[in-house]
């Protein structure tokens, strides 16, 4: 017989929260994830009105724990930071990531992280699609009437299919960010 939690996962899904963070634009998607079916609830995007960067911080700080409150989200995906040809973008996009991650964390959420080619490859079959093929495939997979704009929007929506995908997979050593490296050993020990 199933556990009381997966019964009640089973019967009300999961609510995740995809985020592709940015300092002046954070694209976030809401969806609910049940079993056999994924259900869009919300997309947005979190668009800074601050002059100076630790206002822009806080400003994405804040509106991630309104959206974790409101929704009751189970789980968060990330984009995962790559190496970018601009330092200075790089550390600006880690500053934006690092002030989502803190509004999670400090709620308890698990916090997952996928590369880009990832979340292109879980959504299009492809890891080097296009904003439009991906802005595309998400209006597919929940039949909106229009692509989800803006474009940062829409990947949040993928970043959360992916975790979504990725989670219905028996993956050995998927183990949320939030986990440190020594329970990950343990946990294969």
């Amino acid at each position: 017989m199933p556990a009381a939690s997966q019964m009640h996962e089973t019967e009300t899904g999961r609510t995740l929260l995809g985020i592709d963070p940015g300092l002046r634009i954070t694209g976030y998607g809401v969806i609910r994830c049940l079993p056999v079916t994924l259900t869009h609830l919300q997309h947005g995007a979190i668009r800074t009105r601050s002059t100076d960067r630790p206002g822009r911080l806080v400003e994405i700080h804040d509106s991630i724990r309104a959206l974790l409150d409101a929704w009751s989200v189970d789980e968060v995906a990330l984009e995962k930071q790559f190496v970018a040809l601009n330092a200075s973008s790089a550390f600006v996009i880690g500053e934006a990531r690092a002030a989502a991650m803190l509004a999670v964390a400090q709620r308890g959420i698990p916090i997952y992280e996928y590369t880009p080619a990832e979340v292109k490859q879980a959504v299009t079959s492809y890891g080097r699609s296009s904003k439009a093929q991906i802005q595309e495939m998400v209006r597919l997979q929940f039949a909106l009437s229009a692509v989800p704009q803006p474009a940062d929007a829409a990947d949040g929506l993928a970043i959360a299919i992916c975790h979504a995908a990725r989670r219905a997979l028996p993956v050995r050593d998927q183990y949320p960010a939030s986990v440190g490296v020594e329970q990950r050993i343990r946990r294969r020990s």
